[in-house]
């Protein structure tokens, strides 16, 4: 039987007003992985920050026994010492270092004060090699993607003898090959002893490579799971994370599909600094009233780029080709314009661009149509907090007030909020990038259910995701994109996985 490494018992936080964890307990073995599971907002984080020091000890109450060592962190600091090291979901590399310099940034290898660069790089060469990375030392980390950097941060990891490694949403960023490379190196490095807690939302990949899985709700421990020996499925997480069977992942929907309401055509763009590279390379694409239409695509591919552009020319230089709305061609050069012609978009990083996570839910929500809320330039506050009340009631927003910093609530009603911004815009025309990144399954029906209400509502819809079964269930039609061309379209009857691989896997437009 193996040991025990770590061992959480009755860990209760509070913040103000709200009890984020109630006597929870959590035992990892020695050499598992074991995932923790749970909606937004159950306090899987929360706990995680408990153990690595992030909240210190004091701040809640219960033990942790870390190698049968009662612990008391802190800071992170004495949590790594140990060994115990936290990858956040938000990744804590800096830009403009190179990669040496961010694997040993805060524990660097010194003489006297002096840093030996030497040491430095021919360690940085071991690390990169255990991770699989080929790249130099020297290379700044924002000339690596996102699925490089995460390898990065594990490197980092493994230079403080890591014993216990905590990933939080490592594949949310990430595309299919790039997390199927991540989920392969923790595999290796589980035959290889170390131990791994994973907090993910992608419950197949849970199914892969963890042993055992700790279902969280409300703060509480709902049970633990072992996946050989309790016939585990998806269908029984979901159980335990949602309080209930959730039989239809994806809300029905019978769509009343009208005329072509929006069209792209014949749209160029270029690289806002780099001017001699193509980033969107002769697009067309259109969208019918109550539609909603998938843009699928590898990372890279320019879907994002593609989105921003057309949203007030918000990415991009040398922009050309045409934009026709209700059959008449318009000109979005810029956002405002963009916004008051009926367009919308909603941002694939919800808190670097959807949200001002220090202002509350009601400014947040009011903040893209403040003409609606205003007579003759001044702010009627008391309407404010109605638009507000209304849509916190339709969306369903889990918070105490609307007086609240969007900062505090979790990923799914944060995104409600987004949502909330641009349905109080009343647009025509929805893009909603990545609409469910790092969200729950019951959260994702809600904002599936929101989706289909808004184009039965004869709104046009464009889901641009890295999800392919969210768009197989969503999606009337979807568009394919690669290396910043549509190289295939599908409709829902034809469409499948192995279909929107191919395509989007092709360099060739196929019409």
């Amino acid at each position: 039987m193996s040991k025990i490494i770590l061992e959480m018992r009755n860990i209760t936080k509070e913040f103000p007003g709200v009890k984020a964890l109630e006597n929870v307990n959590l035992q990892v073995k020695e050499g598992e992985i074991h995932a923790l599971c749970g909606e937004n907002g159950a306090g899987k984080s929360t706990l995680m920050k408990v153990l690595s020091g992030v909240y210190p000890h004091g701040s809640y109450t219960g033990d942790i026994l870390f190698q049968n060592q009662v612990c008391s962190f802190k800071n992170i600091k004495q949590s790594e010492e140990l060994g115990i090291v936290i990858i956040h979901q938000e990744l804590a590399l800096i830009p403009e270092l190179s990669i040496a310099e961010n694997i040993f940034l805060g524990n660097e290898i010194a003489n006297s004060g002096v840093i030996n660069w030497n040491m430095t790089t021919m360690k940085t060469k071991d690390l990169l090699q255990k991770v699989g990375l080929t790249e130099s030392p020297n290379t700044k980390v924002d000339n690596i993607g996102v699925g490089k950097q995460q390898l990065v941060e594990i490197a980092k990891a493994l230079s403080k003898k890591v014993k216990l490694l905590i990933l939080d949403e490592p594949t949310a960023s990430l595309n299919e090959d790039d997390s199927e490379n991540l989920l392969n190196l923790l595999l290796e490095f589980k035959n290889q002893g170390m131990s791994a807690i994973i907090i993910s939302h992608k419950l197949n990949e849970i199914e892969k490579v963890a042993d055992s899985i700790t279902i969280l709700r409300d703060g509480q421990t709902i049970e633990t799971l072992n996946i050989k020996k309790d016939n585990v499925t998806e269908d029984r997480i979901i159980k335990g994370m949602v309080g209930r069977d959730l039989t239809n992942r994806y809300p029905a929907r019978t769509p009343k599909i009208g005329q072509t309401i929006f069209a792209v055509k014949n749209w160029n763009v270029f690289h806002p600094l780099h001017s001699d590279r193509k980033v969107i390379d002769d697009v067309n694409f259109h969208i019918r009233k109550g539609e909603i239409v998938g843009i699928a695509g590898l990372m890279g591919a320019g879907r994002t780029e593609l989105a921003m552009s057309i949203f007030g020319k918000s990415y991009g230089k040398k922009i050309s080709g045409q934009i026709m709305k209700d059959g008449q061609e318009v000109q979005f050069n810029d956002v405002t314009t963009a916004i008051d012609q009926g367009m919308a978009y909603v941002s694939e990083d919800r808190k670097g661009n959807g949200l001002i996570l220090m202002d509350d839910i009601k400014q947040n929500i009011t903040l893209a149509s403040l003409n609606k809320i205003s007579k003759q330039s001044i702010l009627d506050k008391n309407k404010e907090i109605i638009v507000a009340e209304e849509y916190k009631k339709k969306l369903r927003i889990k918070t105490p007030s609307i007086f609240q910093k969007a900062g505090n609530l979790s990923g799914g009603n944060q995104q409600k909020i987004v949502l909330s911004k641009w349905i109080f815009s009343e647009p025509d025309i929805l893009i909603l990038d990545e609409p469910t990144r790092g969200i729950d399954v019951g959260a994702k029906y809600e904002i599936y259910s929101i989706i289909n209400d808004l184009a039965m509502d004869g709104k046009g819809i464009l889901i641009i995701s890295s999800e392919l079964p969210e768009l197989l269930g969503m999606c009337d039609r979807i568009y394919v994109m690669n290396e910043g061309s549509i190289t295939g379209e599908v409709t829902k009857a034809e469409a499948n996985q192995e279909k929107l691989m191919t395509y989007m896997t092709k360099s060739k437009v196929r019409r």
